[in-house]
């Protein structure tokens, strides 16, 4: 088959629906099919292009033998309305109109985030009549106005009746979680139009053996017990918890327990503002990483934080990062209701604590660091159960049976 792909976001850059567009296309491709992916010069999270690309009208580049098309797109960094709106709306347009000049694909996909993206599709299946499969990974507008990005108005009104249009344009839809499944159901889905091919991981990467020892001198953690955070620091992670309970760590003389926040994201630089304001050693912020450094930061963690707002929303939620922290073999501390704290409590992964409680996250931490054989052993169960149940290639032969069925002349 030849299959089209439209996805805001592509390696280099490194958040979960690059890392899940690229592992499924080049399995693909692996299969024997031509996928061409449409998205744009890589630039997340500042809006700054990545050294070694430009953000041009249309170029062209083989990943991997995945044939990738960049296109044009207004630049804005991952906070804020205005800029971003424009930003995605850019998006629509030039991945719209390069979507009709691509040799003719089979069926196309696209991919949410962001929801313009799938309206992209919309247009290209519609005008060269092609099958489309809409990829849901995110309820919008609903999330953003959980996560106070935009409160309820006419004009968020007016995006959700776009968003049920969006889902009966789709022949088929692919969503990651049962959660995601039910939210679609109660919009009137119909239970037969919806697959769901969750998040996976590569069981060929293998755990790390050994810490990194120039990088923890780097960061000063040479000693002492390392909770790693490791993925984008946004407005739904709610990362002020650990700021509270750095706090309060400190002033309990718990200097060996230090918080690691590897990435960037809307509220990085106000969560290392305060961190510098009240002199809190403990928390140590590594910025943007590529994620072939990413091995590197899981190697000197002794646990790994997984956590977002206490919103109901993200109940239905199966972070990706929760995913990798187990394929690396460490024990999570989870602050997640829901479909994720199922999977902890089954796979015996983790300790769960109550989303935006930094008493339960201390405690979580202290007892991890004061038993590290414990933590060990939530890191091999947590390892075991996902290589078992996520494997990235079953996934991937899973989403393409979808793709020839919906392929196939209705």
């Amino acid at each position: 088959m030849r299959i089209l792909f439209l996805s805001h976001y592509f390696p280099p850059e490194g958040n979960a629906p690059a890392t899940r567009v690229f592992e499924m296309c080049r399995r693909w491709v692996r299969a024997g099919h031509h996928v061409t992916v449409i998205t744009c010069a890589p630039n997340v999270p500042n809006g700054k292009v990545y050294a070694g690309y430009r953000n041009r009208l249309r170029q062209r580049e083989d990943v991997e033998g995945i044939e990738v098309i960049r296109v044009w797109t207004y630049l804005a960094p991952n906070k804020g309305k205005v800029r971003r709106i424009v930003n995605y709306l850019s998006y629509f347009v030039c991945a719209s109109f390069a979507g009709l000049f691509v040799q003719r694909p089979d069926v196309v996909i696209a991919t949410s985030p962001q929801f313009f993206c799938g309206w992209a599709g919309v247009i290209v299946s519609r005008l060269r009549r092609l099958p489309f499969i809409l990829e849901i990974r995110d309820i919008w507008p609903e999330s953003i106005v959980t996560v106070g990005a935009m409160k309820k108005s006419r004009m968020v009104m007016f995006l959700e009746r776009l968003e049920r249009r969006l889902y009966a344009s789709a022949r088929h839809i692919v969503t990651v979680g049962e959660g995601y499944r039910r939210q679609l159901e109660a919009r009137g889905v119909q239970p037969a139009r919806i697959s769901v091919i969750t998040n996976g991981v590569d069981r060929t990467a293998p755990a790390p053996s050994q810490r990194d020892g120039p990088l923890l001198d780097r960061l000063g953690l040479k000693d002492g017990f390392v909770c790693s955070y490791i993925g984008t620091i946004g407005m739904a992670s709610g990362l002020d918890v650990v700021l509270r309970a750095a706090r309060n760590l400190k002033t309990s003389r718990r200097g060996d327990i230090r918080f690691l926040l590897v990435g960037d994201g809307a509220v990085r630089a106000e969560l290392e503002r305060v961190a510098k304001a009240e002199q809190l050693d403990n928390v140590i912020f590594a910025g943007l990483q590529s994620r072939t450094r990413l091995n590197a930061f899981f190697s000197i963690s002794d646990a790994c934080l997984v956590h977002l707002r206490k919103k109901e929303l993200f109940e239905t939620v199966l972070p990706s990062k929760l995913l990798e922290a187990m394929a690396m073999a460490k024990a999570v501390v989870l602050g997640v209701k829901g479909s994720a704290a199922e999977l902890i409590r089954e796979s015996g992964a983790g300790i769960c604590i109550e989303p935006e409680n930094e008493n339960e996250l201390i405690a979580a931490v202290e007892r991890l660091a004061a038993d590290r054989a414990l933590a060990e052993s939530m890191g091999a169960s947590g390892r075991c159960y996902v290589l078992k149940h996520f494997d990235l290639d079953v996934l991937a032969r899973n989403y393409l049976t979808v793709v020839e069925q919906t392929a196939k002349p209705a």
